[in-house]
């Protein structure tokens, strides 16, 4: 079985070593998510793994759950953006927080916040002066991972990247080589002068939910869950955010 095809210039593989190499990566993914696994049973105290990225949207919600009548602490987990799935998935986290659209196979997820999605991008592009935006306005600009902004939010399931966090994505919006897609919620949190915020007819809204795996029957987890569903009906609607533009 020949698994590579090798010329003078460059070696690559057939439709068998593609198999395989899908295969391999399953295997080790397996591997991996059993060895997380044993190592957090055998903590003397384990603890609930709680993921999100930076920043925090639902301010409080560790702090709540941790007091003393409850049976487990939350330890909080901070990752970059896309690394919510993968630590789930890997058995690194119980719980993450995640925005639609994602992933969802082997998961479950309850929503928690539904709200518009602005687009940010550089102060400098000429679109930055706009009042509002069509999809089709942001053609030959990319989103972080280098799909076609004018298609609109990529659909799962995404192809594998190194995970970015939100300064670097920030950081390639401001010199104009990247526009995001983002919660407005957010858009306050994200403020710099060289970035601005506008709405974008039919981009479809963010919903943030909690995510856990589906195999997880933890009662603790399920808890917790439940402890986020009512933080977030708790807290009052923001209302829309305004759009940003530099000053």
């Amino acid at each position: 079985m020949r698994l590579l095809v090798r010329t003078s210039r460059r070696v690559a593989l057939t439709p068998a070593g593609r198999t395989l190499l899908e295969d391999a990566r399953i295997a080790l993914d397996a591997v991996a998510t059993a060895g997380n696994r044993v190592c957090h049973a055998r903590q003397d105290v384990p603890a609930l793994r709680f993921w999100r990225s930076r920043p925090t949207t639902t301010p409080g919600c560790s702090r709540r759950f941790s007091m003393p009548s409850n049976v487990m602490p939350v330890e909080l987990m901070l990752g970059g953006y896309g690394e919510q799935l993968p630590a789930l998935r890997d058995g690194r986290a119980d719980v993450a927080l995640v925005t639609t659209p994602f992933d969802g196979r082997g998961l479950v997820s309850e929503p928690l916040i539904t709200g518009p999605r602005l687009v940010a991008i550089a102060a400098s592009d000429p679109l930055a002066a706009r009042s509002d935006l069509q999809l089709a306005d942001l053609a030959g600009r990319l989103l972080p991972y280098g799909t076609p902004a004018e298609k609109g939010l990529p659909k799962p399931p995404f192809d594998r990247h190194e995970p970015l966090d939100h300064s670097q994505i920030l950081n390639l919006i401001e010199v104009g080589s990247t526009v995001w897609f983002l919660p407005s919620r957010l858009a306050e949190r994200f403020a710099r002068p060289g970035i601005a915020y506008l709405p974008v007819e039919g981009l479809e809204p963010a919903t943030l939910t909690i995510a856990r795996p589906a195999r997880s029957r933890s009662a603790t987890v399920a808890a917790f869950v439940r402890t986020l569903q009512q933080i977030a009906s708790e807290t009052a609607p923001c209302g829309p955010v305004p759009m940003t533009h530099p000053a």
